[in-house]
């Protein structure tokens, strides 16, 4: 397959995923802002929101405050924030769009329409009247793509970096949620407020579809230690860092070449990893050192896959700055 189809096919999955997962960290965020606290602690959890996607700055550079409409309007519909909804949405349809015949009319169709019906809900004023509503839909459209995907494509080099893409961000934005949320918490005064502690788990667990699997997993109280033990080593849960790794390993070998044996050594290493560790380990070395290196070594892992099958970061001698399909960040 060219590394240019290969890159349009692996991001158009990634911005797919982010914006899933930004609709989910704004839908955790605006259900735990409407919970009795104070205004010190609400803000703080929309600094927090921010603080995942790394855009504080951006944001600070253009508003005044910390009002969670603004917040919202911010990660759901400006398009000079390229990790807001309609930025990941537009992306993804245009990544599709230079690919059309590496996959198929039904994944085209889903996400063109998603897109198209993103701009109409948010004309209509659906942010205004009931941002709980539009988060859901983006989430429904996610996985109607992904369901495209697995019920239609064949299982091809373009499947594998499709499903690629899709589980390094979601390794990705499980890691930034959970190490933003144990901050956040740590970070609170009032450390005696047990009541809402198990509403800001709830949230949190909610955010990546967890909270009924941690019913059933440990039939308990939720503890921020068994929320840390879910999202980072419960490898049965297709969201948690072990099994998220475990799929890039497994697709990564794939789709190997003759120089991506480096790549296949980094996802080998830190998918046993994850498979061998015990929480009680990671919470005694530290939450918040561990899920650093872990996002340091993801993002590495990514530019090892850049490099060994995608488009080069930078154009080649000779090429024109932006030839390249459109700049992808991760």
């Amino acid at each position: 397959m060219l590394s240019r189809t290969a890159d349009h096919l692996f991001w158009m999955a990634r911005y797919t995923e982010r914006a899933e997962n930004t609709a989910r960290m704004l839908d955790a965020n605006y259900q735990l802002s409407l919970l009795p606290q104070s205004d010190e602690y609400a803000e703080l959890g929309w600094r927090a929101m921010l603080s995942i996607s790394e855009l504080s700055g951006v944001y600070a550079a253009g508003h005044q405050g910390m009002k969670s409409r603004d917040v919202i309007d911010f990660m759901v519909r400006d398009l000079s924030n390229p990790s807001s909804i309609l930025s990941c949405l537009r992306a993804a349809r245009e990544n599709a769009r230079a690919v059309r015949s590496s996959t198929n009319s039904e994944l085209w169709e889903s996400l063109n329409t998603t897109w198209l019906d993103a701009q109409r809900l948010i004309a209509d004023g659906i942010l205004e009247r009931d941002p709980y509503e539009f988060l859901e839909w983006v989430k429904f459209r996610s996985h109607l793509s992904r369901g495209v995907q697995l019920g239609t494509l064949v299982k091809d080099d373009a499947f594998w970096f499709m499903r690629l893409g899709t589980f390094i961000e979601r390794a990705d934005n499980t890691a930034r949620i959970l190490d933003v949320k144990f901050e956040m918490l740590e970070q609170r005064a009032d450390t005696s407020a047990q009541p809402f502690d198990y509403y800001h788990w709830t949230a949190v667990l909610r955010s990546v579809s967890g909270f009924e699997v941690y019913r059933k997993v440990y039939r308990d109280v939720v503890t921020p230690e068994r929320v840390a033990g879910l999202l980072i080593l419960y490898g049965d849960w297709p969201r948690s860092l072990a099994a998220s790794i475990a799929e890039v390993q497994h697709l990564i070998g794939k789709v190997m070449n003759g120089r991506s044996s480096e790549t296949a050594r980094l996802a080998t290493q830190l998918c046993e990893e994850l498979k061998n560790g015990r929480i009680q380990d990671i919470l005694q070395g530290g939450l918040h050192a561990y899920l650093v290196s872990f996002l340091a070594r993801v993002n590495d892992l990514a530019s090892h896959v850049s490099q060994d099958f995608l488009l080069p970061l930078a154009p080649e001698p000779g090429e024109p700055p932006g030839s390249q399909s459109q700049t992808q960040t991760a």
